[in-house]
């Protein structure tokens, strides 16, 4: 099976064609306000009409409210949620119970006395994001460029489908993957020459090194 990538917080039409062009599964967009990469939602549409059909395009929020929700629903074509902040169980729920779309909730990783979340969130999610956990005091929830320790998901069952982040760049991705067993993997920072700006080549090489895995 190749191994499925997500490329996040996209802003450029270019980057959306060389993602999708470069094999992509999936394309995301940030909707966060603190984030380089935070879309409008006029822009994030216009971006969105561009990813070719069969790539999933994600829209990443952090603790959205119902409205904020509905907002990015009614403006962007969207096909899955990302919930990338302290959304607790029944929010995971209830937010895919109320927009009727797959959820894939990430969950930060620092220490064992976090794995226990992996498995709580795996009850409600369709999928879960495997992040490492942003310092005590962080603006942004991920994109921080941060990995974790590999090794605390060795010997893992999953009951959902899941997606390793945190830290990925083109030069350590075969590595993470061999070293984790991971069939999808999430790139954001690892791709940018600067916060917030892709870099065709780095997106073109990471895809060539992860699907060759």
């Amino acid at each position: 099976m190749t191994t499925r990538v997500k490329i996040c917080g996209l802003r450029r039409p270019e980057d959306v064609a060389t993602a999708a062009e470069a094999g992509a599964t999936y394309l995301g967009f940030v909707f966060f306000p603190k984030s380089p990469r935070h879309l409008a939602l006029a822009d994030a549409r216009a971006l969105a009409l561009t990813v070719p059909d069969g790539i999933a395009k994600v829209a990443l929020t952090v603790d959205a409210t119902d409205a904020e929700l509905d907002a990015i629903l009614a403006t962007v074509p969207i096909d899955m949620l990302q919930l990338h902040g302290r959304e607790s169980i029944a929010r995971v729920a209830e937010v895919r119970a109320r927009t009727g779309l797959p959820v894939m909730k990430a969950v930060g990783l620092s220490g064992p006395e976090d794995l226990r979340a992996l498995e709580e969130y795996q009850s409600v999610a369709d999928q879960i994001l495997v992040d490492a956990k942003p310092p005590r005091g962080a603006a942004l929830p991920g994109g921080n460029g941060l990995a974790f320790d590999w090794r605390l998901l060795l010997g893992r069952v999953w009951r959902r489908p899941w997606m390793l982040a945190g830290g990925l760049t083109p030069e350590n991705v075969e590595q993470a993957i061999r070293a984790t067993n991971a069939r999808q993997v999430d790139v954001s920072s690892g791709v940018e020459s600067a916060p917030g700006q892709k870099d065709g080549a780095l997106i073109r090489a990471f895809l060539m090194a992860a699907r060759g895995v």
